[in-house]
């Protein structure tokens, strides 16, 4: 796999992973990260809008302008996407992730399927 991205915090994947399904404002993005892990992973809104406006930064998502939004939605929310390099970038975290649970299985670290 090559390393042209840095590995991904668990909460910046989550949030990249809830938007691969579509377009989310953030506190749909909250309640989505904490239905998928079973409420192990629950976002603090400081730590959601932290990781929106490095992601933002970083080209990964970009926020939809108000014409792009739902229109019987609520205005003040901001809606976000992922970017192609986004779901590049979530796309190889998620191989990584996955090379290494088939090397914790190979050591019994972690269940077969």
């Amino acid at each position: 796999m090559s390393s042209e991205y840095e590995t991904l915090s668990p909460q910046v994947f989550h949030i990249l992973v809830s938007l691969a399904g579509g377009d989310l404002h953030g506190y749909a993005i909250m309640q989505e990260v904490s239905e998928r892990s079973g409420g192990k992973l629950r976002l603090s809104p400081g730590t959601l809008y932290g990781s929106i406006k490095r992601m933002l930064e970083q080209g990964l998502i970009v926020e939809l302008r108000p014409g792009q939004r739902p229109a019987d939605d609520d205005e003040r929310r901001r809606y976000y996407r992922l970017t192609p390099l986004g779901r590049k970038t979530a796309k190889a975290e998620a191989s990584r992730l996955a090379e290494s649970l088939a090397h914790a299985r190979a050591y019994g670290l972690a269940p077969e399927r």
